[in-house]
């Protein structure tokens, strides 16, 4: 490794996956326990501290909340301010959040300490995947986004069985899982390299910045690779998270740990998927991979009405996991090869936004179109929204060339 005291080389020289890209993805597995892991154990939570089902959600609200409106603050901060002076606090708090959680004596307490941890983490997703667009370029940007979001799957499979081991012994011990976002902290900052020629707005005023920001978000690339991305989690959380269930435990009847085994082969796909990206963007650029993630994942769709075997269900989880990790790491590495220098963790951290957003929306898509037209009608309606976004993608992509600009 180069000693923090030499100058690292641009991002331009960076031709493999190097430590660099271990600590980060290190962030994203910090950032993503609170909460697959805690999922599992909400009735273990319930339980422990005589809390009634209808409030019983507020956990994940308080911890979410935070994470998708502060996401663009956080982005902002560290194109102000640098990557590592608002990613070392985040995970100190991130880390700190999580103790307060394990200790908390009574439900309020803990909704108290979930927002706190939910503030910490909400700078994490955008600024390491800004660190990853600062740290790689060309087709290594998208082979390093597919390596970390490869590890998000593995960690969506493996934290809830981490989860439900801790909550065996006490539930308390699953947030300690945030501990690690502490010496994580301290590694980010003595071993984290970052580009010597990484540009910051830092003289800049905050109107300049939201004036420049503004207008490079009018840009058409930047509108079609957003609504890309809100497309995509509508249906990823609607459809497959949502529904799909649904289908196979009301009309199917299948039981609870038939379900599970059915999203953890979407996630286990995805993660395969993904990891393989270094190899696919050698033969087809990142618009084929997300126009092809989009077909396929509309025809894992059109399939599902027509399956009466719970089991036959596994083929279209495992085609809808790979059509998930052909689009999401592609997008990102778009949105921040386009992104102007000083401006691409806002950029990121507008991803993340538009992310959340898509899984808020999501189940009430479903829900509207499973009103409308039943079960069948909601992955029909998915089917269509996915071409639809095939076409504005496409169109708007086209559309213009240009690269967003500083000024």
């Amino acid at each position: 490794m180069v000693p923090l005291s030499k100058k690292l080389p641009s991002k331009a020289a960076n031709k493999k996956i190097d430590s660099n890209l271990f600590l980060i993805v290190c962030i994203s597995l910090i950032a993503t326990s609170g909460i697959f892991s805690i999922n599992p154990v909400v009735p273990n939570i319930a339980t422990g501290l005589n809390t009634s089902p209808q409030e019983i959600g507020l956990i994940m609200t308080a911890f979410l909340l935070p994470t998708t409106l502060g996401s663009p603050i956080g982005g902002a901060l560290a194109d102000r301010f640098g990557r590592k002076k608002i990613l070392i606090p985040s995970l100190i708090l991130f880390g700190i959040g999580g103790v307060l959680c394990a200790l908390a004596t009574n439900f309020r307490s803990l909704v108290e300490w979930r927002f706190l941890t939910g503030i910490g983490a909400a700078s994490l997703e955008s600024v390491e995947l800004t660190i990853i667009s600062d740290l790689y370029s060309g087709k290594m940007l998208t082979a390093a986004m597919g390596f970390n979001s490869a590890m998000i799957g593995v960690a969506a499979t493996i934290y809830p069985l981490i989860g439900g081991a801790l909550a065996a012994f006490n539930w308390r011990y699953t947030f300690l899982l945030s501990v690690l976002a502490l010496p994580l902290a301290l590694l980010i900052g003595t071993k984290l390299q970052l580009p010597t020629q990484q540009k910051t707005t830092e003289n800049l005023d905050w109107k300049s910045y939201l004036k420049t920001t503004w207008i490079n978000l009018k840009n058409p690339q930047v509108i079609g690779l957003l609504f890309t991305v809100f497309s995509m989690f509508i249906i990823e959380l609607g459809a497959f998270y949502i529904y799909l269930p649904i289908y196979a435990g009301k009309f199917l009847n299948a039981a609870g740990a038939q379900i599970g085994l059915l999203l953890s082969t979407d996630s286990i796909a995805f993660a395969l998927a993904a990891s393989q990206l270094g190899l696919l963007v050698r033969w087809f650029s990142e618009k084929t991979l997300i126009v092809a993630g989009f077909v396929i994942g509309a025809l894992s769709l059109l399939m599902i009405p027509a399956i009466h075997n719970v089991w036959l269900l596994l083929i279209p989880c495992v085609i809808a996991g790979a059509s998930q990790a052909l689009v999401l790491p592609p997008l990102q590495s778009m949105l921040a090869a386009i992104a102007p220098e000083g401006y691409r963790a806002g950029f990121m951290a507008l991803n993340v936004t538009v992310q959340s957003l898509g899984r808020a929306l999501g189940p009430l898509f479903g829900g509207i179109t499973f009103a409308a037209w039943g079960i069948a009608g909601v992955f029909y309606a998915n089917v269509a929204l996915s071409l639809i976004t095939v076409v504005v993608f496409s169109l708007l992509l086209r559309k213009s060339n240009s690269k967003p600009s500083n000024a």
